[in-house]
């Protein structure tokens, strides 16, 4: 095995070198601005895509749960889901719009050239993008005024349709870090084997590592919620079944994240040797090659960090003898820098300790869990709870930047740099300045929505009628109760 690999990263490394990119052009003035509010955009927007992928998941579990069990507290924190969904999702599409216009404004000339190629992933994360918006619509709407097992299943497409959506943003990803199925003539492409692009050689570890991240990011902050409310003191059942069920889908989800992680990073090491020399922060190619805990590189040199012998050799290739290609083995003229080395070092080591943390947390719930049969009531274990959804948000984020800031100077590794993507001209700055300013009040608002609505519920709850008083369909005509009530369970 050890050999193999090493013939494919020395085969990418000699592939670069005889890119020709030396000749390439100093690149616009525009690169620094473009980069910081793609990282800015994209750092907003990516905190959402879990709400759309698994939050509606866990929707549906409380909504089968009512239905099966008659439970109408399950119910009732279903339909307050599904308002927090919509809200999340109508947010979620201006967040994702503004990135669409993005990419040909800030990087025209990664869309010009291959955007024959690079577009069809979006072209199909579209499609996904109309479904989940109909059937968001349907669901929401379709409280009190559908059958209840027809009401749910409009559900499970919203689930299957976010799913989907994501898995094409990252095969639109996956492309960037290991293009294929095209065919380039003078910089251009003109042929494009569609299957080819989407599937490509990075897609299947990249989409099955995000959307199980989507899955503890989801859950752990849906948990970490009621885990703060049962701090201050709310106990009643709602509160129990609203930790229990995303918790569940965290712990659950977490060990096989840690699997797929763990397969995920080898094949960065087969396919990206770049990229997993930035993360191992690996000045020099060799063998014996020891893991490093934080440090940082200056003047090619790790300095502070934390030494496991041998520790990167195992765990890429199970011998100490794996042999693993480091910076110097990148032509110099597309060779990172060593703050975006040090950046993608630490970036990774704070998404391997988070998930660690995470993992530790799942296995105390499972023996919470095991010994009692009900929510944890475990001080402690709630405040743990409490700050997982933030760790795991810092998580993703930084798992992100692994992948983006991992894959520079490149745009398209092996066909274009980051400098000659950008816009040639502009006043970037000024567009950026002016994002951030949308951005902060579209999160301060949804904020502002969120509590408002909680609020609500809170005012609701005083009121002591749980059988009439519930949660409004946000937007929407008043309920009609009486097709609930009638014979046929609604219309």
């Amino acid at each position: 095995m050890t050999g193999a690999v090493r013939g494919r990263t020395e085969g990418v490394s000699l592939a670069l070198a005889a890119a020709g990119v030396g000749r390439l052009a100093a690149g616009s003035s525009q690169v620094l601005p473009a980069r910081e509010q793609m990282a800015f955009t994209l750092g907003f927007h990516i905190i959402l895509v879990p709400f759309g992928v698994a939050f509606t998941f866990m929707m549906l579990i409380a909504n089968y749960r009512g239905l099966r069990r008659h439970d109408q507290h399950a119910l009732r924190l279903a339909r307050r889901w599904s308002q927090v969904s919509g809200v999340l999702f109508a947010v979620g599409a201006v967040s994702g719009t503004v990135l669409s216009f993005e990419l040909g404004l800030l990087w025209p000339r990664l869309m010009g050239p291959f955007g024959a190629a690079y577009g069809l992933p979006f072209a199909v994360e579209g499609l996904f993008f109309f479904v989940e918006a109909i059937f968001v619509a349907i669901y929401i709407y379709g409280w009190d005024r559908m059958r209840p097992w027809s009401h749910f299943w409009t559900g499970v497409p919203v689930v299957l349709s976010g799913v989907g959506g994501t898995a094409s943003v990252v095969a639109a990803n996956g492309w960037m870090n290991q293009p294929a199925g095209i065919t380039v003539r003078d910089g251009r492409v003109v042929g494009v084997q569609p299957l080819r692009v989407f599937f490509n050689d990075a897609f299947w570890y990249e989409a099955l590592h995000m959307l199980l991240a989507a899955y503890m990011v989801a859950g752990f902050v849906t948990a970490g919620v009621y885990a703060a409310g049962m701090l201050r003191g709310r106990r009643d059942r709602l509160h129990r079944l609203g930790l229990l069920i995303p918790l569940t889908v965290a712990a659950v989800t977490t060990p096989v994240q840690f699997f797929v992680g763990d397969v995920a990073a080898r094949e960065v090491f087969q396919l990206e040797p770049a990229k997993f020399a930035a993360i191992e922060a690996l000045p020099t190619t060799g063998d014996h090659v020891p893991e490093v805990l934080g440090g940082v590189l200056v003047d090619g040199e790790v300095r502070y960090g934390i030494d496991i012998p041998s520790g990167a050799s195992l765990l890429s290739g199970y011998s100490p003898d794996t042999r693993i290609l480091g910076l110097d083995a990148i032509p110099a003229d597309v060779r990172p820098a060593d703050h975006l080395v040090t950046t993608v070092h630490l970036a990774f080591d704070v998404m391997v300790g988070i998930g660690t943390a995470l993992l530790a947390l799942s296995f105390w719930f499972a023996v919470l869990w095991w010994r009692r049969r009900e929510a944890p009531e475990n001080p402690w274990f709630l405040r743990a709870t409490a700050v997982s959804g933030v760790l795991a948000v810092l998580a993703l984020e930084s798992g992100w930047v692994v992948t983006e800031v991992g894959r520079q100077p490149w745009t398209v590794v092996g066909l274009l740099l980051t400098r000659d993507a950008a816009a040639p001209g502009g006043n970037l700055w000024l567009f950026f300045g002016a994002t951030v300013a949308l951005y902060a009040a579209v999160g301060f608002g949804t904020l502002f929505v969120l509590r408002l609505m909680r609020r609500r519920w809170q005012e609701a709850e005083r009121g002591g009628d749980d059988a009439e008083v519930d949660d409004e369909v946000p937007y929407g005509p008043s309920r009609a109760r009486e097709l609930d009530r009638s014979p046929g369970g609604g219309a």
